[in-house]
């Protein structure tokens, strides 16, 4: 059994156990290797924190967080960690939130965390793929003399697990190395906000996560993020994505560099914030 950090009931999360629980949601504050603005150890707290000012109701899915049994772990210790345990830990929190729940969700977080979460996803469903919504396209072998960061992390998903469980979408930015090699060995990389019917076959059934890099919205949209990158879209059209993936096995979710510090008005956060609500109601099928 995983340990966290106290429970906290943001999301209407009661404090059930995860096995009787639709969707369980817990918090990676991991903060190691931002390259540029650090603070995502901080996402966590405030995505949980800009909830209480959500509806619980969602007028596009026609559903409330009161018609969902949700449990919050609370956060994964990651306190004078190196990434190999943290990693470790992470992993551990998300086979036992995604065992028991029909959809487990992380909020973090620097997004090498979601190597960990991955990890634990396929410990409980050994057919998972990944599905990447990003600006950067994280296929670095290293960075800055590195092979485990949040440049690299989804290369090593790919070692890990193959790259043809790969899928990105929304990616703008990267190296021309990083874009040679995704577009040769993932199964499907793509600057568009959208999966054709080819990639959706190749999904099929297979238990997917899905996993959402904040920075993937424009900065006019998530400006408190680690890297942000223009050009990126709006938060109708993430959620209008998000939205479009309900014919898929979503099993696992994370919202991800959300970094609080550098956003005073909490708009990153509270756009986290909706996209877990509606996932949880999207994906707690039960």
């Amino acid at each position: 059994m995983p340990t966290f950090a106290p429970p906290v009931t943001r999301f209407l999360a009661s404090s059930a156990e995860v096995t009787a629980a639709q969707a369980a949601i817990f918090g990676a504050p991991l903060d190691l290797t931002e390259s540029f603005r650090s603070g995502a150890h901080a996402g966590p707290a405030a995505v949980r924190y800009i909830s209480d000012v959500l509806e619980t109701y969602s007028p596009v899915l026609h559903r409330a967080l009161e018609d969902v049994l949700v449990a919050d772990l609370g956060d994964v210790p990651l306190g004078g960690l190196g990434m190999a345990d943290a990693l470790d830990r992470i992993s551990a929190a998300m086979a036992h939130a995604a065992s028991g729940s029909d959809i487990a969700v992380m909020v973090g977080g620097e997004h090498t965390g979601s190597l960990g979460g991955f990890r634990g996803f396929r410990g409980v469903h050994a057919d998972g793929v990944m599905l990447q919504v990003d600006a950067h396209l994280d296929m670095r072998a290293d960075f800055q003399g590195e092979r485990f960061t949040h440049a690299t992390w989804l290369y090593r998903v790919g070692e890990e697990f193959g790259f043809t469980n790969i899928h990105q979408v929304g990616v703008r930015s990267g190296e021309r190395v990083e874009w040679a090699f995704a577009r040769a060995h993932n199964a499907w990389s793509s600057t568009g906000l959208s999966l054709p019917r080819e990639v959706r076959d190749h999904i099929g059934n297979k238990p997917t996560y899905v996993s959402i890099d904040i920075d993937v919205l424009d900065p006019a949209h998530a400006p408190g993020t680690g890297c942000p990158e223009p050009g990126g879209f709006t938060f109708r059209e993430l959620a209008e994505f998000l939205y479009g993936l309900k014919d898929l096995n979503v099993r696992a979710l994370d919202v991800m560099e959300v970094a609080p510090q550098v956003d005073a008005a909490n708009i990153t956060a509270a756009a986290a914030a909706k996209l877990i609500r509606e996932g949880i109601l999207l994906f707690a099928r039960r």
